[in-house]
Parts: C-alpha cells; sequence; structure tokens
C-alpha cells in the first residue's frame, strides 16, 4: 500500500509516519518502479504498536526498546518491565502534580466567584500576589517526562 493508504488505515498523519521512519521506528518500506514506497501489514502493525505506545504516554526511546524486545521474541523482557515499572513512576509523579496544580487552580477559582471588572478579579489579584510572594513562575506542567 501506498503512504496515503497507510496513513488512513491507521489514523496517522503521513508526516508523522515519515518522522517514525527518520527516527528508526519503522524499517524502510520497500520502492516500486516509480521509487513509491510500499508498505505492507508488517508496517501497519508496527505503527499500530507505536501509536499505542504513544497512547500509553511512551517517549520514542521507550518505544524504541519495547521495539527493540518485540524483534527479539527470545530475549528477556526484564528490560520491558523495569522500564515500565519507571514509566509508572513518572505518570504517578505527574498525577501528584496535577492534582496540586488542581488545587491551586480551584483555589484562585474560589477568589472570584462572579464575574466583575478585571481591577476587582479575585483570580487575577490571588496570580499577582503569589507571583510577587514566590518570585520566578515555576515551569509549565509538562509531559509525563517533562517533555
Amino acid at each position: 500500500m501506498k503512504i496515503s493508504e497507510l496513513a488512513r488505515a491507521t489514523a496517522t498523519p503521513v508526516d508523522t509516519i515519515r518522522y517514525y521512519e527518520r527516527q528508526g521506528l519503522l524499517p524502510a518500506p520497500a520502492r516500486s518502479g516509480n521509487n513509491w514506497r510500499h508498505y505492507g501489514s508488517a508496517h501497519a502493525e508496527r505503527l499500530a504498536f507505536i501509536r499505542q505506545g504513544r497512547g500509553l504516554g511512551m517517549s520514542l526511546q521507550e518505544i524504541k526498546t519495547l521495539l527493540r524486545c518485540l524483534d527479539a521474541p527470545c530475549g528477556d523482557c526484564g528490560e520491558v518491565n523495569r522500564m515500565v515499572d519507571e514509566h509508572i513512576r513518572h505518570i504517578s509523579q505527574r498525577i501528584r502534580e496535577l492534582r496540586q496544580l488542581e488545587r491551586q487552580l480551584k483555589a484562585l477559582r474560589a477568589r472570584c466567584p462572579a464575574a466583575q471588572e478585571a481591577a476587582r478579579c479575585g483570580i487575577l489579584r490571588g496570580m499577582a500576589e503569589q507571583a510577587a510572594q514566590d518570585g520566578p513562575p515555576p515551569a509549565p506542567v509538562q509531559g509525563v517526562h517533562g517533555q
């Protein structure tokens, strides 16, 4: 199948497929006589696996590790277990950070129960007070691995 057909079949943008190829996640496809890429079912299956990993919040490096283990089915999966355990720790930390952020936002929201002129807005005042008290702002909440 052509890259556009693979993209449609897997709901993956063409640019993403090409990016995964450049990153070594997808093997280079065969080329037809007119130099078009020709993808097979193995590409679609591998792409579905990659998308599953991305859906679980895994980095491309983690997915590379998983693919390396998937490609060596007789090997030990201890590395996979360790990597997933670490990923779970990252997710748990992110959940704690997001819960803290939620508490902070709810406290700010409670300072301004109704719409009013901006000069009297409790949210804006609260943010300004916090900024003056804390100094430089914290880094924004990032993805699972701070990416």
